[in-house]
């Protein structure tokens, strides 16, 4: 079936809800049985009848199944946020005593977890650019239990070689894990080329709306079932069923709003590499882009998601967002709604956890919502000409 097939309709069982098309929500805490032999068997059940909500709920079932399809893996969780999944996923892998290989350019609250919080429990994390796989396989120690992986990276937007990536792995017997968030399933499926598990924050692309606040992985059943009866159990970070509704909702959709993020994402990244008040842009989609002939291998579009660099540093990038009109100034991105801000380093992350990846003076992020593009680029224009 054709991607938005499955968006809409794919793997679903309505009958299951006397045919009605949207699943039901259903806001129960926990679910009773007719005898206690009943009660039992579901309980010892991994994919039967649910018993309490922190373990299963039939709306947030019917959710990971729809992201397990769309991902091509056999199964998935969702949770309260990403960083929920990420932190699970990670400690699914790692214990007291073991090191993780993870990538420079990555989601500076997974890098806290990696480099500040996960080694007061005895995981430690080599940090390494993955553009030079040599320098991953130095990295790689005895103890190594891990490659955590983000690609595109944000918002320097680097690119990981998948293929190659997995291959070392494998020649290691590591596994390997993803931050997927901003290619999304339209754009790139990981678990094609091999890695073993997918993260999600479902806050961006995958809901779509603004609306919501999730996480999800998506792998092998062992994989997605050992944090399910574990971190997912035992963490608590679950979604509600109303959370989980909301993003199926959003997901109806994902096709056609990831072609126009596609599509509208390399326009305004095409007309900002040619204005003379920008220095550069970061955007896998262009052929300026040192690893474009990479993306085009493994990826089928490049989302809405990107970032420049204007003359004049921080003080010009803080006067063009302020001058935007269409452009609302705030964290996150992947909704409807385009934004626009001045990125700055973590105060808490060394110097190379910056300027390699990406973060130098004037560096703005734009995330490209679904408003008609020509209106986006008048807004750009009239804004560039007044920082």
């Amino acid at each position: 079936m054709g991607f938005q097939t499955d968006c809409t309709t794919t793997g679903e069982d309505r009958e299951a809800y006397y045919g009605s098309v949207p699943p039901p929500i259903y806001e129960s805490s926990l679910f009773t049985f007719p005898t206690f032999a009943d009660f039992e068997a579901a309980f010892q059940s991994t994919d039967g009848r649910p018993v309490y909500t922190r373990g299963s709920n039939p709306t947030v079932r019917a959710l990971e199944k729809k992201l397990a399809l769309l991902e091509r893996g056999e199964d998935a969780r969702v949770f309260a946020s990403g960083m929920a999944a990420i932190a699970a996923g990670v400690m699914s892998f790692a214990g007291s005593g073991d090191h993780v290989v993870a990538v420079r350019s990555i989601y500076n609250n997974a890098y806290r977890l990696l480099g500040n919080y996960l080694p007061r429990f005895g995981v430690e994390t080599t940090f390494v650019d993955f553009t030079d796989l040599d320098a991953v396989e130095r990295a790689i120690r005895p103890d190594t239990r891990l490659l955590y992986l983000e690609s595109p990276g944000n918002p320097g937007m680097h690119l990981v070689d998948l293929p190659a990536t997995v291959d070392l792995a494998r020649r290691h017997n590591l596994p390997t894990m993803i931050d997927n968030s901003m290619a999304t399933p339209y754009n790139q499926r990981p678990l094609d080329y091999g890695i073993d598990l997918v993260v999600h924050s479902a806050t961006k692309y995958l809901a779509g709306h603004s609306d919501v606040v999730a996480g999800a992985l998506i792998g092998t059943s062992d994989a997605v079932n050992r944090v399910a009866a574990n971190e997912l159990r035992d963490l608590g970070g679950i979604i509600g069923p109303f959370e989980a509704w909301l993003i199926l909702r959003g997901i109806r959709t994902l096709g056609l709003r990831m072609k126009a993020h596609n599509d509208a994402g390399l326009r305004v990244a095409t007309w900002l590499a040619a204005h003379p008040r920008v220095l550069g842009v970061n955007y896998a989609g262009l052929r300026s882009h040192p690893q474009h002939d990479l993306a085009q291998r493994q990826m089928s579009g490049f989302s809405g998601l990107l970032s420049f660099v204007i003359d004049g540093g921080r003080d010009a990038a803080t006067r063009l967002v302020d001058h935007l009109h269409l452009f609302g100034i705030a964290v996150s991105w992947g909704g409807f709604e385009s934004l626009a801000l001045p990125m700055t380093p973590d105060p808490g992350a060394p110097p190379e956890m910056t300027t390699e990846v990406g973060l130098v003076p004037g560096l703005v992020r734009l995330s490209i919502g679904l408003e008609d593009v020509d209106d986006l680029l008048a807004d750009l224009d009239q804004a560039l000409a007044r920082a």
